[in-house]
């Protein structure tokens, strides 16, 4: 039962996240939800975050269980992206204004599956300029949304399988596995940088974090649903342990 002690004893959840809602919303969101009145706030962490504008797959972790989100945000993780080809934007996605490019040829299939395949493998990837990562201590996307230069330097990842699902121009669908600190959204630009037209990330979901999936994930409603039964039959049951007492001295 999802109790006051479960929670606090350590459990380790997986929700699958709404569309732009960010990740320290749905910390805030499940922190609320186990948390009852008048006692002292259980201990909330995620184990890797997933953009606002990403749905899917979001590893939460309670109480004593909060010591393992380290463990679990560095397995590998598992997307399936939609990328929109001829155009680019400032944050690789669809947070700032497409800037569309005219005049410019889109690959063929048979170039998208021979870049695809180059860019499997260990290589060097520098996250978005509408990150998370920090510079000097804030946070990057801050900077660039006041408009400021932002640089930042190239994380080492690894993209273990990349394989296309379908192409209807001017949209990709590909499904990628690989390490923590990906950035699709940098996966999406580099693309079309390689095929010269342009692209950016029109659609996120994370399928796969570790051995955690889609498959029995919580959603919001369903979570909320879950704890407050398991509230109600306790105090049944301490109700029903109440009445016993009453009724043995009488």
């Amino acid at each position: 039962m999802l109790t006051d002690a479960y929670f606090r004893e350590g459990a380790v959840l997986v929700f699958n996240k709404p569309y732009k809602m960010s990740s320290f919303g749905l910390v805030r969101f499940v922190r609320g939800i186990i948390t009852d009145r008048g006692k002292s706030r259980i201990k909330v962490g995620h184990a890797g975050t997933l953009d606002p504008l990403a749905e899917g797959v979001m590893v939460i972790c309670t109480g004593k269980a909060t010591r393992q989100s380290a463990e679990h945000s560095g397995a590998e993780k598992e997307y399936i992206a939609e990328i929109t080809l001829g155009g680019t934007t400032a944050s690789y996605d669809l947070e700032t204004e497409v800037n569309l490019l005219h005049g410019i040829e889109l690959p063929n299939q048979e170039e998208i599956l021979a870049t695809l395949a180059k860019f499997k493998g260990e290589q060097w990837q520098t996250p978005p300029v509408f990150s998370a990562k920090k510079i000097d201590g804030k946070r990057a996307y801050k900077s660039a949304r006041k408009g400021r230069e932002v640089r930042l330097m190239p994380n080492s990842i690894e993209i273990f399988e990349l394989e296309m699902l379908g192409f209807e121009p001017p949209v990709l669908r590909f499904r990628v596995v690989c390490s923590k600190g990906t950035y699709i959204r940098s996966l999406a630009h580099d693309l079309g940088q390689q095929w010269g037209c342009g692209a950016y990330l029109s659609g996120l979901t994370r399928t796969r974090s570790g051995g955690f999936t889609l498959q029995g994930a919580y959603t919001m409603d369903g979570f909320r649903e879950e704890v407050q039964s398991s509230r109600q039959a306790m105090l049944n049951v301490q109700n029903f342990s109440g009445s016993e007492s009453a009724a043995h001295k009488n």
